[in-house]
């Protein structure tokens, strides 16, 4: 059946699709035209519309998409974890499309088609709208539709008949959910089920969804798996090792280690080579490559290489950074914005805070005193060495720069933080 909630929204519930598709053709061509309609999509449909039109999608366009060539295909197969979880994902899921007159869509985070498999008919009807391996499906391609709209909202949604924006895609239904690497919690991907109008069901959302955290399970697995591995090579070499020193997989999280308290992941460079490398939250270390991993031994001359100067780039709300740079090079960590206000006030009393003073600049209340230090507990677990504290303050002999956006207005343009508000008012001097 169809439901319209109090607000006019219209969600297709079972047997009664046809009303429902009905209501929502009605909402759409309401949409187009600029008139208001009472009946509405819904919420997240309404949001994907607006993003759609706000890109300049034709709703009369095709589908179609140049493909991607056979070889980038098969590159970006191997690239991806997902390539790892096909088994699982075809014995989940595919089977059950093909006897639902359906087939299962696999994309990368770009919305590229990299599988599909299911029932044949519905295989090469897909051919006359594009969905086939290699085709873009993101929002910006092919407008609302269950993977693009996915990808967007990074949340699970089921798009029917009229709720795709492109007129073309009217009489398919489809069901997506995004898969996130349990490691980085990054997605990976998104695992989609589509098919004709006709083979519309509720309950299609739910499995594919199921389907998807199985997948992160399994990511998961084999995740500790390598990590016994990693642990079984590298527990004898760090027996025979002096000092401080750990074993980590290629995304920090900790295998093995000795001379120093464990840690459960080590922030690492995005491009990690041996050698000599500077870590923000050890210091110097020396760096060595493992099977599935790294060996690293941390210097006890934790000032060789130790940075000189921060820069607290806060040119931009939605990239707030901090770069250390040092006789080695500079490294990049980003921050949130309470850690974006943390610093900045630490960057205007360069002479330090207590964590009361820090409590007043932040929330205008000296009592928050147990936040404050958990936030700097967080912070200094990245920028240890420069970082110090009794009071908290950058540390002696580290330049400190702020840049700050072109107008002041701009600045953390979402804090409420007093130290903040000032500056924005031309009150605080950095």
């Amino acid at each position: 059946m169809s439901r319209t909630s109090s607000a006019g929204a219209v969600r297709v519930i079972g047997q009664e699709a046809d009303r429902a598709t009905r209501l929502l053709h009605r909402a759409r061509e309401a949409r187009l035209a600029g008139e208001r309609s009472s009946v509405a999509p819904r919420a997240e449909i309404d949001a994907s519309w607006e993003r759609v039109v706000r890109s300049g999608i034709d709703p009369e366009q095709s589908p179609e998409s140049e493909l991607l060539e056979a070889e980038e295909i098969e590159h970006r197969r191997h690239s991806t974890a997902l390539g790892e979880v096909m088994p699982l994902l075809r014995a989940g899921l595919a089977s059950i499309a093909d006897a639902a007159q359906q087939i299962m869509v696999v994309t990368d985070v770009e919305g590229r088609v990299l599988w599909r498999q299911g029932n044949s008919g519905v295989l090469h009807r897909a051919h006359d709208i594009c969905l086939e391996e290699g085709a873009a499906w993101a929002e910006g391609a092919t407008g609302t539709n269950a993977i693009g709209t996915a990808l967007a909202a990074r949340a699970p949604i089921q798009v029917h008949s009229a709720e795709h924006f492109i007129r073309a895609l009217h009489n398919w239904t489809c069901a997506a959910a995004p898969v996130r690497d349990p490691r980085d919690g990054r997605l990976v991907g998104i695992v989609d089920i589509s098919g004709p109008a006709s083979t519309f069901h509720p309950a299609t959302l739910a499995l594919v969804d199921s389907v998807a955290r199985l997948a992160e399970g399994e990511i998961r697995t084999r995740h500790l798996v390598a990590i016994e591995r990693l642990r079984a090579v590298a527990a004898p070499i760090l027996c025979r090792l002096g000092g401080r020193a750990l074993a980590v997989d290629t995304h920090g999280w900790l295998a093995a280690v000795t001379g120093m308290p464990p840690v459960d992941r080590l922030p690492l460079p995005k491009s990690l080579v041996a050698g000599r490398v500077w870590l923000p939250s050890l210091g110097m270390c020396r760096v060595e490559p493992l099977p599935g991993g790294w060996l690293v031994q941390v210097s006890d001359s934790t000032a060789e290489g130790a940075p000189r100067r921060a820069v607290l780039d806060l040119s931009r709300p939605r990239a707030l950074a901090v770069h250390l740079v040092g006789p080695l090079g500079t490294s990049t960590q980003r921050l949130s914005p309470r850690h974006a206000e943390l610093l900045y006030a630490l960057a205007v009393h360069r002479e330090g805070r207590t964590a009361s003073e820090l409590a007043q600049d932040l929330f205008g209340d000296a009592t928050r005193t147990v936040t404050v230090r958990a936030e700097i507990s967080r912070l200094r677990r990245h920028l240890a060495e420069v970082l110090a504290h009794r009071p908290y303050r950058f540390g002696d002999g580290v330049e400190v720069e702020v840049v700050h956006p072109e107008h002041p207005a701009d600045l953390l343009p979402h804090s409420k933080a007093p130290v903040v508000t000032g500056a924005r008012r031309g009150a605080e001097p950095a």
